[in-house]
């Protein structure tokens, strides 16, 4: 069997899948090891008479990465619960409330994993949250993240604490592709600790905390939308698809009477959205703005919309009446205006410098090398599955961090998150609120500064004024 296979692999050390990356490999081979060793579906030994008393309280969303992170669970022999969670009331386009059918098969998961399944309903807490910061940022010009919000209130807060506190877990786990530097054994002897209030907490008030890590599969990594979990939460909580691949996560589910999962499409963009059309769906909450499509490079207005806060910096502005494709480089809010640039690689779209909110760090609030030099070098992503990018991080005194990047990057977006990483380990993130002059600007800016220097001479004093 191509599972146990893989299991036997990972025993005699030889590599069981390639992550493209060598840092921390021992850390990686112990987390697969783990992983393949569940899958494995090993009966030799009775693991429910070894660890009968550690209860982990898993979230199930209907799909195969939970249900899949509940079945590993099992077979190391936990006792494990299963929890839905819902979080919005929708209907698709065919009047079907999609919440109904994800609560249906994850409690399908549960009958044949034979494990108790519980629902509960966070619609009021995700409305006031989530989806009311969601419409807050569009409002004000910026792109959210919800997802991101959506882990940092909803599951890593409200269901954490109704595991805990309700159900009595020991631990949390959810379908996460994402490691931490904990052995389970490690995560079930964390008690609480409250946090400190102050705007740095005391660095030596948690020792020992746990660090998020990048999962073995880089492509499916998921740390990019858990880096405003709390230290509490994570130190507390399991990730079992951490060590495996999409492609073993789906053999597991296959082997293992799991096919209604299988059968799912994979979830992609704004859950409450849909297939919705996101400007009609999101008119449905806030008044239309209408203004003007103007280019940045003439001041040539070139069309009209509907609202300045529909675009996101980088997308593509349809424009009636022309074929040639223009993109979103700036905003104007106060007079509702949306600069577009001509074509996808012009310099107006790219920036190398941003300002975060106050960041909010997972293992060590500041990291030691930015509380003692004031700048930090390390990696960033604001979007995920992109390439990480190279930057200097620069501590203010209010928390929040300035990231100048190496080189330009692309629609750098208001809204979105900052992410930040050092080797295989997320830091933290920060929401982007200021973005310095674009690429376009600056060359305008040298322009005017060396016809400036042309025409004044070589004489004492001369130079470009500003």
């Amino acid at each position: 069997m191509e599972v146990r296979r893989r299991a036997d692999q990972a025993e005699r050390g030889r590599p069981a899948l390639t992550s493209g990356r060598t840092t921390a490999a021992s850390q990686r081979g112990r987390d697969f090891r783990r992983g393949a060793e569940a899958a494995a579906i090993v009966g030799e030994v009775d693991g429910a008479q070894m660890l009968a008393a550690r209860h982990v309280v898993c979230a199930l969303s209907g799909g195969v990465d939970s249900a899949v992170a509940a079945l590993l669970l099992r077979r190391r022999g936990y006792q494990v619960t299963g929890v839905f969670m819902k979080n919005w009331d929708s209907l698709d386009e065919h009047g079907v409330c999609t919440a109904d059918k994800d609560c249906e098969d994850a409690y399908r998961v549960c009958q044949i994993l034979d494990i108790p399944f519980h629902q509960v309903s966070y619609v009021k807490e995700y409305w006031n949250d989530v989806f009311s910061d969601f419409l807050n940022e569009y409002e004000q010009g910026r792109t959210p993240n919800p997802d991101i919000m959506c882990n940092k209130y909803i599951k890593f807060n409200c269901f954490f604490r109704y595991a805990l506190d309700n159900l009595g877990a020991d631990a949390v786990a959810t379908g996460h592709y994402a490691r931490t530097s904990r052995e389970d054994e490690e995560v079930f002897q964390q008690k609480h600790i409250k946090r400190p209030e102050g705007l740095f907490r005391n660095r030596f008030e948690v020792r020992n905390a746990t660090k998020l890590l990048q999962a073995a599969d880089s492509l499916k990594d998921q740390t990019f939308f858990l880096g405003q979990v709390s230290q509490d939460a994570l130190r507390r909580a399991l990730f079992p698809l951490g060590g495996l691949t999409k492609d073993f996560v789906k053999k597991i589910a296959a082997e293992n009477r799991l096919h209604h999962v299988l059968q799912r499409k994979e979830s992609m963009g704004i859950c409450f959205v849909g297939k919705r059309n996101f400007e009609n769906f999101i008119l449905q909450y806030l008044q239309p703005r209408p203004g003007r499509f103007i280019s940045i490079e003439d001041n040539r207005v070139l069309g009209t919309h509907k609202g300045w806060f529909l675009y996101t910096l980088g997308q593509r502005a349809k424009i009636g009446g022309l074929r040639e494709p223009w993109y979103v480089a700036e905003k104007d809010g106060g007079r509702g205006d949306v600069f577009v640039a001509p074509g996808t690689d012009h310099p107006a779209l790219f920036r190398d410098l941003l300002r975060t909110s106050r960041v909010h760090w997972i293992a060590e609030e500041p990291p030691a090398a930015l509380v003692r030099d004031k700048m930090m070098e390390c990696h960033f992503r604001f979007r995920h599955q992109m390439a990480l990018v190279p930057c200097v991080l620069t501590l203010n005194q209010d928390g929040t961090v300035w990231v100048t990047a190496v080189r330009p990057v692309r629609a750098l977006t208001p809204g979105q998150f900052a992410v930040f990483y050092k080797g295989d380990e997320c830091l933290g993130s920060g929401k982007i609120l200021r973005l310095g002059p674009s690429a376009y600007t600056l060359q305008k800016g040298k322009s005017k500064a060396r016809v400036a220097t042309e025409g004044s001479g070589d004489g004492p004093g001369s130079g470009p004024t500003f």
